[in-house]
């Protein structure tokens, strides 16, 4: 079971800002910013290589409730990055 997964299933405590069907957004143990949230989805994708078609609607669904998540913390206005690490070279930690 991967450290999201236990995440999700409240296994493990998380300062969740916002949570749906589909995908949970925290703040991250270990920030790189001011505000350094994660925002996952509940179906195991381990990264981006992984991503099929049929996860569109998914992964359109959490971009743009990045948006409104940004609004929430307070950032939207004054600016924000969207960040994919994937796999080892490309930054993928977890």
């Amino acid at each position: 079971m991967t450290i999201f997964k236990k995440i999700i299933d409240k296994e493990i405590p998380a300062k969740i800002v916002y949570e749906d069907e589909l995908c949970l957004a925290f703040h991250d143990v270990h920030p790189q910013a001011p505000t350094h949230v994660l925002l996952i989805p509940k179906k195991e994708i381990r990264s981006m290589a992984e991503v099929k078609y049929e996860d569109k609607e998914l992964l359109g669904h959490m971009f743009c409730k990045c948006a409104e998540i940004a609004t929430k913390l307070g950032v939207a206005e004054e600016g924000y990055r969207l960040v994919v690490n994937t796999n080892e070279f490309g930054g993928q930690t977890v």
